[in-house]
């Protein structure tokens, strides 16, 4: 990814005036009870979002910010401000410019290291689900949640996308990102313009919006005369965001996504490889795994088990052991006429045929198991999956994921993408980790997990 300097002249704005009229992008005409605008750094929120900020304050709507860093490390050689200083009056004037915007708004400071958002993933993930948490009374479709755009090529902006956007898909809110560096380095050719959209500022929301920019000292104005204290946002970088619009990025359609393998397509894998296509029943690499996966399982009696891609059966007949019911599920007609003849008069046991996360069951599991499976869906159909186990997961249950992790061109993602989404969801946390170069199996439960040693009284 190409770097850029702030001191560089950039892209001018007449170039992107001529491009933003060429386009005649779609308006952008928000309704919400509840905007999230989530920040890299001190004044990400108001270049990026303040006269949707304004919009909000002005139809009624909650606002909250977010901002992930104090912005410490903006002036990295200055003799006159240390970044202690500089994080105290970033925040200031964050709280000045907002003020400004909606002033009613809910400010959020997590104070994580400017720069070293990709060393506090983790951390970000749980502070802006636990945010996300304390709002889920207000009704999913009436949330909109702003974050900066990911192709931004500033690798702070590209985290809090991800995590904010992964975190919204898993709720299923809407999502908007702004560019902010994207204006300064990039070209006619660098943006999806057939996902842009533009938010038509009136005169008392752009107005709004200059007096807040201004109040963001230190990034508009030098810190001092000396080297090292020179302005970050230069007159060009500024005019960026005189405009009468705000540009956002939408999400990509569904006809843009990479599709989940369907019903059709197992089908057509068992007719050419045969009854056992993957050698459930011959290799001893999938005996062993299997016996790791049921040791991994923190409690011996598994309750209500719901065992996602049950393929023959053979893994199911291990888990009723130690369940009171086993709903078992596939979308591949040979696995299930195969898993319905092994487990005939298993007590406890339902074979169903069916997908996810279309067909998920009604109720609520004690153990869910997603065995070489996520891989086979669409990054959104994994957050929709992720969404229905949060819902169907007891709260003292677990979730238990197995997956291959080297590359199979047909999968939409891979088993290591498959964990990282799963490790997002704010709900739940890793209990327990077994990683090989062939597979990653993980154990999660709903915060705050107990061990098995605590959950015996031995620790």
């Amino acid at each position: 990814m190409p770097a850029f300097s702030h001191l560089d002249p950039g892209t001018p704005e007449a170039l992107w005036r001529d491009e933003i009229a060429r386009h005649g992008l779609q308006p952008l005409n928000p309704d919400f009870d509840l905007l999230v605008v989530v920040a890299a750094h001190p004044d990400d929120e108001t270049l990026g979002a303040a006269g949707l900020m304004r919009r909000a304050a002005g139809m009624g709507a909650r606002v909250v910010v977010v901002v992930a860093t104090d912005g410490e490390a903006s002036h990295p050689d200055s003799t006159t401000h240390d970044p202690a200083t500089l994080a105290r009056l970033r925040r200031d004037e964050v709280r000045e410019a907002v003020d400004l915007l909606a002033p009613d708004a809910d400010i959020r400071f997590l104070g994580l290291p400017d720069g070293g958002l990709d060393r506090s993933k983790a951390e970000l993930r749980e502070r802006l689900g636990a945010i996300f948490d304390q709002h889920r009374r207000v009704d999913p479709q009436r949330v909109l949640v702003a974050v900066p755009w990911a192709g931004d090529r500033h690798r702070d902006h590209r985290i809090a996308a991800d995590v904010a956007g992964t975190i919204a898909g898993q709720r299923r809110l809407d999502l908007l990102e702004y560019p902010v560096w994207a204006w300064h380095w990039g070209s006619r050719d660098d943006l999806p313009w057939e996902r842009m959209a533009a938010l038509t500022l009136t005169s008392d929301e752009l107005r709004a919006k200059r007096d807040a920019l201004a109040r963001h000292v230190t990034q508009v104005a030098p810190l001092s005369g000396r080297p090292g204290d020179e302005v970050l946002l230069h007159a060009g970088m500024r005019e960026h965001f005189d405009r009468e619009v705000e540009i956002f990025v939408m999400p990509a359609g569904e006809e843009d996504a990479e599709q989940s393998l369907d019903a059709q397509w197992f089908d057509e894998f068992y007719r050419r490889n045969g009854d056992d296509p993957w050698g459930f029943e011959t290799r001893w690499y999938e005996e062993r795994k299997r016996a790791l996966l049921m040791a991994a399982l923190p409690q011996r009696e598994l309750g209500r088990v719901f065992e996602i891609g049950c393929a023959t059966g053979l893994l199911t007949r291990e888990l009723a052991d130690r369940a009171r019911s086993v709903m078992a599920m596939d979308a591949a007609t040979p696995a299930v006429a195969a898993a319905r003849s092994r487990l005939e008069g298993t007590r406890g046991v339902t074979v169903r045929q069916g997908g996810i996360p279309a067909d998920w069951p009604e109720g609520s599991f004690d153990t869910i198991v997603l065995s070489e499976v996520g891989y086979y869906l669409s990054p959104a159909d994994l957050q929709r999956t992720c969404a229905l186990i949060e819902q169907s997961l007891a709260d003292d249950g677990c979730l238990v994921a197995c997956h291959w992790r080297h590359p199979v061109a047909e999968y939409p993602q891979s088993g290591d993408a498959v964990h990282e989404t799963l490790r997002a969801v704010a709900a739940w946390e890793t209990v327990s980790l077994h990683t090989e170069k062939d597979f990653v199996l993980e154990v999660f439960a709903r915060r705050p997990a107990q061990s098995v040693a605590e959950r015996e009284g031995l620790a």
